[in-house]
């Protein structure tokens, strides 16, 4: 195993049971019938070039060592995605209770929108993982943000690549109004959210009652109650 491949190893063991924790809250709003605030959860370990390129920007020594890993906050990365803006608030207090890992910054991207448009909630947080020297604490940034802005993010992150940051005006113009349209569509949602989640609940239920399998399930499972 290489120097990177053991310096990265402790940042994929926290993003691979940071997303089973989180997709774990999910599945305990659906086990209590409640609405999870959590659509989906994904992440990544930032790339070797990604982390080059950062080093670049902040005068690091591009190797493994502590300054690099003090430094670059984002080398393990979690995203929460939520279905609406009022979500959002939500997860943010389920993370602060819990114990299990230490919040060190938060960064409000929704109250305060960056000049390019960009939306979300970024927490700093201090993770311990496992490992056979012993505890390590690694850092990690949690997104949380709506599908809608999501797809925004997506979309200008890649022609940032493009243009390497210098968006022609035209360009910058348009990512300003397409952000403006994205936020006026999660606030539009919002408006009708009851009704959404009303229409999914029953969209879950008839799909269940029009399936044999499912209904034959339910059944053995109610057989073994009894």
């Amino acid at each position: 195993m290489g120097q990177w491949d053991r310096f990265l190893q402790p940042y994929k063991q926290a993003v691979d049971e940071l997303k089973i924790k989180l997709k774990g809250i999910r599945a305990q709003f659906e086990k209590s019938n409640r609405t999870s605030p959590i659509e989906f959860v994904t992440g990544r370990v930032k790339p070797l070039a990604s982390i080059y390129d950062k080093t670049l920007e902040k005068g690091l020594v591009f190797e493994p060592s502590d300054t690099l890993a003090h430094e670059l906050q984002d080398i393990a990365g979690v995203r929460i995605m939520c279905q609406f803006v009022d979500d959002i608030p939500v997860v943010i207090d389920l993370l602060r209770q819990r114990n299990d890992l230490h919040i060190i910054e938060e960064k409000d991207y929704i109250t305060n929108v960056k000049k390019s448009g960009y939306r979300s909630y970024h927490m700093i947080i201090e993770y311990p993982v496992g490992t056979i020297q012993g505890e390590k604490k690694i850092l990690a940034e949690i997104q949380i943000r709506t599908l809608a802005m999501n797809f925004w993010a997506s979309i200008e992150h890649s022609l940032n690549y493009k243009y390497k940051g210098l968006f022609p005006d035209e360009i910058k113009k348009r990512l300003q109004s397409a952000a403006e349209a994205a936020f006026m569509l999660d606030e539009e949602m919002s408006e009708i959210r009851e009704e959404i989640r009303e229409a999914q609940a029953y969209f879950t239920e008839y799909k269940e009652a029009n399936n044999p399998e499912v209904r034959q399930s339910q059944g053995k499972g109610d057989e073994g109650k009894r």
